[in-house]
């Protein structure tokens, strides 16, 4: 039960030894609504008021023991209030209601219990009214039959059908009963979670659904529909759109990488290339793992395949797996509907890459895992094995091993994935990569602008050398081309940076000094010179480019004084 706070306890009666006349017990209806005679422990009759008639027809010296038998007058129950909800209780007549210490609490009728009950009725559908009107899904219930006994503003919204057109009848009169997954509930009886589901043509759902039962019967159902069709579509639209970033007749050359942990990444992907074994690339968001993959892809015998991403974490379990394993036509829309392929067979021949595999489902991992051993698989709904020929590249922003510790990711797909795993490091440990990564951005978005190309001012090309970059190679893309798009000169400057990184421009002591050509001015001793150049070279990671930049001279001068002082670098 709900609770009984609003059950109404008479505390009006008054109780008799059953050896005391009727006559007593007539006296005391008129001061009280009930007289209770205790009997045996566990058992008590009670009369009210509106009882006292039947006391007249005896004699009043009679004692009430012998009223009681000889009118077969029926025995009450006597209950702790936690047990008044039991279905044996028995209310044709008032009910003793004890407290814990088995003193008389009061009496409850028969009518007083239903005004509770129906008091909690009302206050439990108000509860639920809110709860369905609440949440963001569309919440749909039917009876045995299908009809539609509730439908909340969501589902109006979801499917256009207002509440007027549909509550009382059956659910197929505006839907195909083969595209219902209620009526597989009530069938079948089974729970389901987070399904993908396609009621209408241009609708995508999630369904998590579940019979409703009484007495081990089905009486209906009730369903909750997660609207996805706006997911669905930028997928598709996202997929569609993704640029080829790789010259595919030289893939790895398009990876800007001069430092030693990069370089070594890069080394091994290239071997691996030619091989078909899964590969786990491991780095933080935008550092550069679709590139690398791209690289694999392009530069392996399945180059003149497909090449299809699939981001793990941003499409929900239930369209996870569709979108993967594909559909059985009629299984989730009408029988017309000739299914659909998923990535999978979209990839055949080809590469699948799949991002942040870490966050697929576990079922879905099993799916997968059962993929990779037996190069087969069934589409969500059906039962024909299909068989494809893809080769998985898989990212992970994280170690994927604490996850496999805690259960949440599969020990069989771990290490399926793990033949090969390559870590790409963030930019902040290749900063020396940062000023050929510019100058590629810049050619990039001039090109796509029909902009002439801009230089870069040397402060900033020092802020973008000592910025920690948390987005990585993606956050470096997007600030040059902010700044291309800004920049109506022919020079980039603070004021086309983002404001995090234009706030940074404050000279130190180093720049404090620069002539108006940007060239560096020696202190007042000409041997710091040689200090400058060290600092610059420091400042820039080795990068000689960058340093002369920094300096305001050509990269010929550089050398040159590099040579003059003995500076060397790694």
């Amino acid at each position: 039960m709900f609770g009984l706070e609003h059950l109404q306890l008479d505390t009006s009666f008054l109780a008799l030894e059953g050896e005391c006349p009727v006559s007593q017990a007539k006296a005391l209806l008129e001061q009280v609504r009930f007289v209770i005679v205790d009997t045996a422990p566990g058992a008590a009759y009670i009369i009210s008021y509106q009882e006292a008639k039947f006391l007249d027809a005896f004699h009043p010296d009679l004692t009430i023991d012998e009223w009681v038998r000889r009118t077969g007058w029926p025995c009450s129950a006597v209950l702790p209030m936690s047990r008044l909800g039991d279905l044996q209780t028995d209310w044709q007549k008032p009910v003793l209601v004890l407290g814990e210490d088995s003193g008389k609490l009061g009496i409850v009728t028969a009518e007083a219990m239903m005004n509770c009950l129906q008091q909690e009725k009302r206050q439990l559908v108000s509860y639920l009214d809110t709860l369905v009107e609440t949440v963001n899904d569309a919440v749909t219930a039917v009876d045995r039959e299908g009809r539609v006994i509730y439908w909340n503003r969501t589902a109006e919204q979801v499917y256009g059908i207002g509440k007027q057109d549909i509550i009382g009848r059956t659910i197929g009169e505006h839907f195909e009963k083969e595209s219902i997954m209620l009526h597989q509930i009530l069938d079948e009886g089974r729970t389901i979670r987070q399904v993908y589901h396609q009621p209408a043509p241009d609708t995508h759902v999630l369904i998590s659904a579940s019979p409703i039962v009484e007495n081990n019967q089905i009486i209906g159902g009730i369903a909750t529909e997660q609207d996805i069709t706006r997911i669905v579509r930028l997928n598709e639209e996202l997929y569609s759109a993704i640029p080829l970033r790789i010259e595919q007749d030289k893939p790895f050359s398009s990876i800007i990488g001069m430092g030693h942990d990069i370089k070594r990444s890069l080394e091994v992907a290239r071997k691996f290339a030619r091989f078909s074994t899964p590969v786990l690339l491991v780095g933080e968001p935008g550092s550069g793992k679709e590139m690398l993959a791209q690289a694999i892809h392009y530069s392996s015998e399945r180059k003149d395949a497909a090449f299809v991403s699939l981001h793990c974490g941003a499409i929900p379990g239930g369209l996870l797996e569709t979108e993967l394993f594909g559909y059985q036509g009629g299984a989730f829309t009408s029988g017309e509907d000739q299914g659909k392929e998923g990535k999978l067979e979209f990839a055949d021949g080809g590469t699948l890459f799949l991002e942040e595999v870490g966050e697929m489902p576990l079922d879905i991992q099993l799916k997968l895992s059962q993929y990779l051993r037996d190069k087969s698989f069934h589409r969500a709904g059906g039962e024909e094995s299909i068989r494809t020929d893809a080769r998985i590249i898989a990212t992970t922003h994280t170690s994927l091993q604490p996850l496999m510790e805690q259960g949440l990711f599969l020990e069989d797909l771990f290490y399926q994935l793990n033949v090969m795993s390559i870590e790409i490091p963030p930019l902040r440990e290749r900063r020396e990569d940062i000023p050929e990564l510019v100058q590629a951005f810049i050619r990039e978005f001039t090109e796509h602008y029909h902009k002439p190309v801009p230089k870069v001012d040397a402060d900033v090309l020092n802020v973008l050398m000592n910025h920690d970059w948390p987005g990585n190679i993606r956050e470096l893309r997007n600030v040059m081309e902010r700044a291309v798009i800004l920049c109506e000169g022919d020079t980039i400057t603070g004021v086309h940076l983002p404001p995090g990184l234009s706030s940074k421009m404050q000279h130190d002591e180093f720049f404090a000094d620069r002539q108006e050509t940007g060239a560096a001015k020696p202190h007042s001793a000409f041997q710091q010179e040689d200090h400058l150049i060290e600092e610059a070279l420091r400042r820039a990671y080795g990068n000689k480019s960058a340093a002369a930049k920094l300096l305001g001279i050509s990269r010929g001068t550089l050398y040159k004084k590099m040579r003059e002082y003995d500076i060397h670098t790694e």
